[in-house]
């Protein structure tokens, strides 16, 4: 809205210095700067609500012991997150842009299902929160209208996407394009549901999800941008998606929002994400992939969350097979996720989180090489 609102004072009466607003690099700062200030004010506030109202997070059995001494801290801080998020999208992004309308839409209907499984959970006292399979419903409507619309309306969302509706880039092959045809709704459904699902898995330590979602929205942002941008998507020979550059102003306020929750959610937190930002967060990620043409790319990008998912799969898995054969359930992991494994081993978890992100920087910069290593 507030860039409509320069860019018509702009054209109207000729401002020196207004042009700079057009640019989506300069809007794109803007966001980032806006949701960090965003989350600054807001969050104290938000917090010292919360603890007025009580909400706080039970202490969980799946979890190792040292975690009960975070019984009762704040959730639902998500709600910080996605105000920090929303608005500054609303203001420097242009909203009638058909990427933009659909991620608005990822962000607030996965955010609202987090919503009501964390306000069922610690307002309700029900302890299963939402029930799964109507987590998973609400998931699947998500990615069923992100994936229709892609497939059906393509020119609605942008012309340019059309000859790519169904198609989805290789990493590391220049030119090589995947047709999934009919498939490609259900892949889509998949990838959403999955990574919704699996970055609220990572939410198990103080600032590792949000931390790690911050550092995957800006290599994000960076490959929006070159999506977007006719000279550097020929010379990097990727497919150039002309609306593509106003994602990268969303993810850029993805950036901001995080590093302004990270403020609070850092080791000791003072509130935690909740299933509020988490399902939502993750939602947002799978549907950028989608919305790029980058899906393939994901296992890479998302390598931390895919890792925390897997552990969680291999674990069950190896329990219920060795319980059918012996008799009793037995473990790979000391816990899973892998991130309890590791703090069953003594490692504190200031460290397990750190060492997370790095993990998370290596792959962000393998996944902008498999740009140039075609």
């Amino acid at each position: 809205m507030l860039y409509y609102f320069l860019t018509y004072l702009d054209k109207q009466f000729d401002i020196p210095g207004f042009g700079v607003f057009r640019f989506i690099t300069f809007r794109a700062g803007a966001a980032a700067v806006t949701a960090l200030m965003i989350a600054f004010w807001l969050g104290p506030r938000i917090i010292r609500k919360l603890k007025e109202l009580q909400i706080g997070e039970a202490a969980k059995v799946e979890a190792p012991k040292t975690h009960l001494t975070k019984a009762g801290t704040p959730t639902m801080g998500g709600l910080i997150v996605l105000a920090s998020l929303l608005i500054p999208a609303l203001l420097w992004a242009d909203i009638k842009n058909g990427y933009v309308i659909l991620i608005l839409f990822v962000t607030i209907a996965l955010g609202a299902v987090g919503f009501l499984d964390d306000y069922l959970k610690v307002v309700k006292k029900k302890p299963k929160g939402l029930i799964g399979r109507y987590k998973i419903v609400g998931q699947v409507i998500v990615g069923l209208v992100v994936g229709g619309v892609i497939f059906f309306y393509p020119e609605w969302i942008d012309p340019s996407l059309v000859a790519l509706k169904s198609k989805t880039t290789v990493p590391f092959f220049k030119n090589l394009e995947l047709d999934l045809g009919w498939l490609y709704i259900p892949v889509v459904i998949f990838i959403i549901t999955a990574t919704s699902n699996a970055v609220n898995l990572t939410d198990g330590l103080d600032g590792l999800a949000i931390g790690t979602v911050g550092i995957v929205a800006l290599t994000l942002a960076i490959i929006a941008y070159a999506s977007g941008h006719a000279e550097l998507s020929q010379y990097l020979t990727i497919p150039h998606l002309r609306g593509n550059g106003e994602l990268a102003i969303y993810c850029a306020a993805l950036v901001g929002a995080a590093l302004g929750f990270l403020w609070f959610n850092s080791y000791p937190a003072q509130v935690f994400m909740g299933d509020t930002g988490s399902l939502a967060l993750g939602g947002v990620i799978g549907a950028m992939c989608v919305l790029m043409k980058k899906e393939l790319l994901l296992p890479t990008l998302g390598g931390v969350f895919l890792m925390e998912t897997l552990s969680v799969i291999m674990q069950r898995s190896y329990f219920k097979y060795t319980k059918r054969k012996y008799g009793e359930g037995r473990r790979i992991f000391k816990m899973a996720p892998i991130h309890h494994h590791f703090e069953l081993l003594g490692w504190p978890e200031p460290k397990i989180v750190t060492r997370f992100y790095i993990i998370a920087i290596l792959l962000m910069i393998l996944s902008l090489a498999t740009f140039k290593v075609r």
